[in-house]
């Protein structure tokens, strides 16, 4: 199926960083550091944005915070680390951005809940307070409804509405509506107190992968505001991976979604960079944007039962990403760059043709040669134990030669 058109929602600027109108999918990820402690709250800021996070989310919970945060920013703009900060509020919000307002200004934009931003007759209060906040010192706002925290009072009323209708909905199809309700009436409100369109993004997230996607598709038909897109509590490990994939890929095939997240749960001990790099990829395996060489790889046989090109892949992987940060500086370009590390004569002298550079390693009772493809054209021939060190230092004369001084081969010809 062919990619839909995108969805044109009103831009936003994020401290330079622009999310709807024509702009490429933003991504961006969470600390889950006590915002306080301002060394480890930096330190992990500064490794989500050198993964690639354009966007980074900080909680301010307390008052300890709040005053956190200026020092975090000018820590990081110290370090030259310039990726905007967004503070996450919940039932506090109002409070702590009018007594910290170099708080307030140091953060590029505000996420608030409308199901928890205060509670009866102090709701619309504490969040007009917020609001005209972020419109004193032009700060946008993210409308964040999540179900596990949905206004009780709207949907109590939907639901009550819905069990005097003549043709009643499912239960959960009035939890959907409610939770889109939430974020447009919210919107409206904010827009009443000042706020901008253009200051305005909105999420609705869930964590069931089918609810998620009737959600969304109903915020985008009903609203061209900017969407965040992400599956709340989406796991750990390959449960969260797949299911966070399965609904963002249908979203943004659909041309729905300005901005992601991948709400991954660390392993103990993990490492939070993790939601980057599974947000990228699935950005560009989609085709949507390029972020690093894409390295093709065989999945192995009966036929290939040395293990060196996985060996091989698995270095040149890792070594591509670790040598991104300098690569994008000193390469422009080389994240359109293809790379495949083959195992054997059956798709591996084919494959690596179709990739920019490639190596098709001999499979189990082959000749031990090992052919190297650029641009399409066979250019040598390896063998022996250094075979695997060899093409990686063909990978780096690539490199250089198409993105460090002008272009050569398939992209000069194009």
């Amino acid at each position: 199926m062919d990619m839909q058109a995108r969805r044109r929602s009103v831009p936003v600027d994020i401290a330079g960083i622009i999310l709807g109108g024509d702009a490429p999918v933003v991504v961006q990820s969470m600390t889950n550091t006590d915002t306080a402690d301002i060394d480890a709250t930096a330190r992990q800021v500064a490794a989500l944005a050198r993964a690639g996070s354009e966007l980074v989310r900080i909680t301010v919970d307390r008052a300890e915070a709040a005053a956190a945060v200026p020092v975090i920013r000018e820590r990081l703009d110290i370090l030259g680390v310039t990726t905007p900060l967004i503070g996450d509020f919940h039932y506090n919000g109002h409070t702590l951005l009018e007594d910290y307002p170099d708080c307030a200004v140091a953060l590029a934009k505000y996420r608030i809940n409308p199901g928890n931003v205060g509670f009866k007759d102090k709701r619309d209060k504490q969040f007009a307070q917020i609001v005209e906040i972020a419109a004193r010192h032009g700060k946008a706002i993210r409308i964040g409804v999540n179900w596990g925290s949905l206004d009780q009072d709207l949907l109590t009323r939907l639901m009550d509405e819905n069990a005097r209708a003549a043709s009643p909905k499912d239960a959960r199809q009035v939890m959907h509506e409610a939770i889109v309700q939430s974020a447009l009436l919210s919107a409206e409100r904010a827009v009443e107190l000042g706020l901008l369109a253009n200051k305005i993004v909105l999420s609705a997230k869930v964590s069931a992968v089918q609810d998620l996607i009737a959600v969304y598709s109903m915020l985008a038909a009903r609203s061209d505001l900017a969407l965040h897109l992400g599956l709340t509590e989406a796991g750990m490990g390959s449960k969260g991976i797949v299911a966070s994939s399965a609904a963002l890929a249908v979203l943004m095939q659909q041309g729905i979604g300005d901005t992601i997240r991948i709400s991954l749960t660390p392993e103990p001990g993990g490492d939070r960079t993790l939601e980057v790099q599974v947000a990228q990829e699935l950005l560009q395996s989609m085709g949507l944007r390029s972020f690093v060489p894409v390295v093709a790889a065989c999945p192995g046989c009966g036929r290939t039962t040395s293990t060196t090109f996985q060996e091989l892949a698995s270095d040149i992987q890792n070594f591509i990403r670790e040598q991104m940060p300098e690569w994008k500086r000193r390469y422009p370009g080389v994240e359109t760059m293809s790379v495949a590390v083959m195992g054997c004569i059956v798709n591996g002298p084919g494959e690596s043709k179709q990739a920019d550079i490639g190596i098709s390693l001999p499979g189990t009772g082959e000749a031990p040669a090992a052919p190297v493809f650029v641009d399409g054209k066979k250019v040598a021939t390896l063998r022996g134990p250094a075979a695997a060190a060899d093409f990686k230092t063909m990978v780096l004369d690539y490199i250089e030669r198409r993105f460090g001084h002008g272009l050569t081969g398939r992209t000069a010809a194009e």
